[in-house]
């Protein structure tokens, strides 16, 4: 029997709906920098987001990680510091452990695999994140992620001689290199381009567009052409800070968010090609690829690496799922060709 005392504390600490004449400020945390494209882009939905609400609800902005490490942001967003931010997998994993397999190594193949395969479990994925906490208000798609380095690569063979960086608790991420045999130097993302200028790490991995953005492109000269994956984000608000809206309010952020970051999406994916060609013409040495054998043997590691993981990250049976459905895509493509 619940007393009275315990259910006056249920109502005092319940979030109240934000009065009708009172405007809401979202805060809002990302490591996209001032002035890129996805800063741009967030800027738009803000102020579309203004004027739909006439002037009820928006954001402020927290960019180029002055709010902290991805980490430290799903902290501060829990304790109510912080509502919303844009994460890459690593921070998405922490709220919802299940959607690391998105970002698992040599699993897709292209871009178009990975849509199909998360479209495929976007309801799954996404009461995945509501049970973290926090609400899906649209994947991002990174981009493809490369290896970056000061020294030529050739191989896996090689990449155990580099002090490759591994961002600091990323499981993906460390399972990966340790199917290769490499042995990372863990550190926080907003630690690495002075690691790069200290020779503490000489490799590093990321979406060209993320590299560039970062600025770690003018610390490396050779670009490896497999990518270790499709990489992928979201922005998440936090479930109680979404729940404490007006419905006219809470509809909005969900409609104007859906629609600005499929085209940031768009965006990113055109910048991200630009941004490796950009590299190229720079003088980072894209090196030629390593064929079909190397790809294969890339692949085996990536299974070993996703078969250590499962039932730690995800379920072996939402691995089996993935690996199944991309299995069948290859294969109505095989025939298609």
């Amino acid at each position: 029997m619940i007393s009275f005392k315990s259910l006056a504390l249920v109502v005092l600490l319940a979030p109240l709906p934000a009065a009708a004449g009172s405007v809401s400020v979202i805060k809002f945390a990302t490591l996209a920098p001032e002035g890129s494209t996805w800063m741009k882009v967030l800027g738009e939905l803000s102020k579309e987001l203004e004027t739909e609400t006439g002037g009820a609800l928006k954001f402020k902005f927290y960019p180029g990680g002055v709010a902290g490490d991805e980490k430290d942001v799903v902290k501060k967003i829990r304790i109510g510091q912080l509502h919303a931010a844009g994460f890459t997998g690593v921070g998405l994993g922490d709220v919802a452990p299940e959607t690391r397999l998105l970002d698992a190594p040599w699993l897709f193949r292209s871009r178009a695999e990975l849509e199909a395969v998360r479209a495929k479990h976007d309801k799954e994925l996404g009461a995945a994140v509501e049970k973290g906490g926090f609400v899906l208000l649209g994947w991002t798609d990174l981009g493809s992620v490369y290896v970056f380095s000061k020294n030529p690569i050739a191989g896996p063979e090689d990449m155990k001689k580099e002090k490759m960086w591994v961002w600091e608790g990323d499981p993906i991420a460390i399972a990966a290199f340790a199917a290769l045999g490499v042995n990372p130097v863990p550190l926080s993302i907003v630690d690495v381009m002075q690691s790069l200028q200290t020779g503490m790490i000489n490799a590093v991995y990321g979406p060209p567009l993320g590299v560039v953005a970062l600025q770690w492109h003018s610390k490396v000269k050779h670009i490896y052409p497999v990518p270790i994956a499709e990489s992928t984000g979201a922005v998440l608000v936090s479930k109680k800070f979404l729940g404490s809206l007006p419905d006219d309010r809470r509809k909005a952020l969900l409609d104007l968010s859906a629609k600005h970051l499929k085209r940031l999406n768009d965006l990113t994916h055109l910048e991200n090609d630009k941004a490796l060609e950009a590299l190229k013409k720079q003088g980072l040495d894209l090196a030629a690829d390593p064929g079909p054998a190397t790809r294969r043997r890339f692949e085996m590691l990536g299974a070993a690496a996703r078969k250590e993981l499962a039932g730690k990250l995800f379920s072996a049976e939402l691995l089996g799922k993935f690996e199944k459905e991309l299995a069948a895509l290859r294969a109505r493509s095989a025939k298609k060709s």
